[in-house]
């Protein structure tokens, strides 16, 4: 079975780490911390400028939950043209409705503004009141793929979910388990879902090069937070959850 591995980045280095591991793709986002923003016009063209691998841009203007004002939805839209016409080569987004539906009016018009490129409804899905509804909902709608943790914390918790999921998403549409992928477990995930894609960060803590340190103050994280680390996306964690995978086929 031929596999893809889709990294989540919010930087230049991350890109460049997943294409070295031999990961298949990335999810270019900001704010990895809020679970991924829509990544800078700058960040878009520079990932682009050094990375060859297919990059997937996510759409989300905040943090938070996915019920987006006209205002905001505005936003997206602009950014969905901006990253199209900026050598993405996918667009990640969704919206819900207050009642924790599928927005399927702001979906649809993403979808148009998205197109020709694929679409990836994102982990927005978690948070559908029914994910059987939401998935024929966004069959409907030629969504290309759906990243989820099968409405879990983390896709090994939600692997009876995916599983189902996967089954009935057929040929249709793809299941993408993401969220605390790792090379613990994708072994099991692989063999209990089936599913053909995956999706993970492979963060690290990487120390600062700076040589003057000031650990007095932080810049906005949590209390005691180290603003002299920096999170990438690591090389060799990556090779060991797709090494780990091929051991299913092996």
């Amino acid at each position: 079975m031929e596999l893809t591995f889709e990294i989540s980045i919010d930087s230049v280095r991350s890109a460049q780490n997943a294409e070295k591991a031999g990961a298949n793709r990335v999810e270019l986002c900001a704010s990895l911390i809020e679970g991924g923003t829509t990544p800078s016009p700058g960040m878009i063209k520079t990932v682009r400028k050094y990375t060859s691998l297919d990059m997937f841009v996510i759409i989300r203007p905040r943090g938070g939950d996915f019920l987006y004002t006209e205002e905001e939805f505005e936003v997206m839209c602009n950014d969905i043209i901006f990253a199209r016409e900026n050598g993405a080569d996918g667009i990640v987004s969704g919206a819900l409705t207050r009642e924790g539906e599928i927005d399927t009016e702001k979906t649809k018009k993403m979808i148009e503004l998205s197109s020709p490129l694929p679409f990836t409804f994102h982990r927005a899905f978690d948070m559908c009141r029914d994910p059987y509804k939401a998935l024929e909902q966004l069959k409907d709608l030629n969504v290309t793929r759906i990243l989820t943790s099968g409405l879990m914390p983390s896709a090994d918790k939600g692997a009876e979910l995916l599983s189902e999921l996967v089954k009935k998403a057929g040929d249709k549409i793809i299941i993408m388990p993401g969220a605390g992928v790792n090379a613990d477990n994708i072994k099991f995930l692989i063999e209990k879902t089936g599913a053909k894609e995956y999706h993970f960060s492979a963060k690290r803590s990487f120390p600062s090069e700076m040589e003057y340190f000031n650990k007095n103050i932080t810049m906005g994280r949590a209390d005691n937070a180290d603003e002299y680390s920096i999170m990438f996306s690591d090389i060799e964690i990556i090779k060991n959850v797709i090494s780990k995978a091929k051991e299913v086929f092996s």
